[in-house]
């Protein structure tokens, strides 16, 4: 747990503490364990020759599952979305050194999601199939054990950045009932009424106290812009903290922007899920980046 002191913050009755998941393993950091936790745990009870999953080609999951499965002593297998490129992204050259065998598939082939799974796994017997990102009940059931990490009960809210929206829901479906959290969209999305977060997060907590905000994804998906790196580089110098510009530096950006334009009413004790992927800031030229 790292508080991040600020008097800006403190003088508007916010404080900010981060649960730094992305210290849990060099290399199997952030959410990616508990969203494969029970995955790999199915994988080893069924007798499974390894695991096969999917995503692009900067994907963290991808290079956390290839981790995993060598450590566990399962074969691993990632299904890459997009025609390969020479030389291959450091993320799947980093895969590969894991022992992951890459096969690649047309972004086309990706959009039809249940079928290009389905197929894949009639290809490759004996494989368990793990959704992209872990999207599946068992990655939202290894999300929800998040916060058992650390004392939950003094915090009003929960925030952390989404992509899939496994983590989120895990961690919606584990909050108290003073709790509510945010989720910060690293995807530009357009229909902020009806679209597959908020379906998979009503899907599985109804019930429960939670907001997404659309405002942070700087473009869309991994894209980037100045003033997002110049924030991440003023957040490590005041606070020695290194976020990614994909997922973790939107998060931090966004709770930032939300303190300053008085989002939160009363006095706001805020938990920052810091969901790892660091990795993703290889692709930045050097010096980009002040850490």
């Amino acid at each position: 747990m790292q508080p991040l002191p600020n008097q800006a913050w403190h003088d508007k009755d916010v404080f900010v503490d981060v649960l730094r998941l992305d210290l849990i393993h060099p290399v199997l950091s952030g959410n990616k364990w508990f969203k494969l936790k029970y995955h790999l745990q199915q994988a080893r009870q069924d007798q499974k020759k390894g695991i096969l999953t999917f995503g692009g080609a900067y994907s963290n999951h991808l290079v956390a599952t290839a981790i995993a499965c060598r450590l566990e002593g399962l074969a691993a297998i990632g299904i890459v979305r997009g025609e390969p490129a020479a030389p291959l992204s450091h993320t799947l050259r980093e895969a590969q050194d894991y022992g992951m065998q890459l096969q690649f598939l047309s972004r086309a082939a990706f959009i039809d999601e249940q079928a290009m799974m389905a197929a894949m796994e009639q290809a490759n017997p004996g494989y368990l199939v793990v959704p992209p990102g872990g999207q599946s009940e068992a990655g939202i059931r290894g999300s929800a054990e998040i916060l058992s990490l650390t004392d939950q009960a003094p915090y009003t809210h929960i925030a952390c950045a989404v992509g899939t929206g496994t983590m989120f829901t895990g961690i919606v479906k584990s909050l108290l009932p003073h709790q509510h959290a945010l989720g910060i969209s690293s995807l530009k999305i357009a229909d902020r009424a009806d679209n597959s977060l908020l379906s998979l997060v009503k899907a599985h907590t109804p019930s429960r106290s939670f907001t997404f905000l659309y405002n942070y994804h700087f473009g869309g998906y991994a894209r980037k812009n100045s003033t997002l790196i110049a924030f991440m580089n003023d957040l490590f110098q005041a606070q020695g903290l290194k976020t990614d510009f994909v997922y973790t530096g939107k998060l931090m950006y966004g709770i930032n922007d939300l303190i300053h334009n008085d989002y939160f009413t009363g006095e706001a004790r805020i938990l920052a899920i810091h969901s790892g992927g660091l990795q993703g800031n290889r692709s930045l030229l050097p010096g980009t980046l002040n850490f």
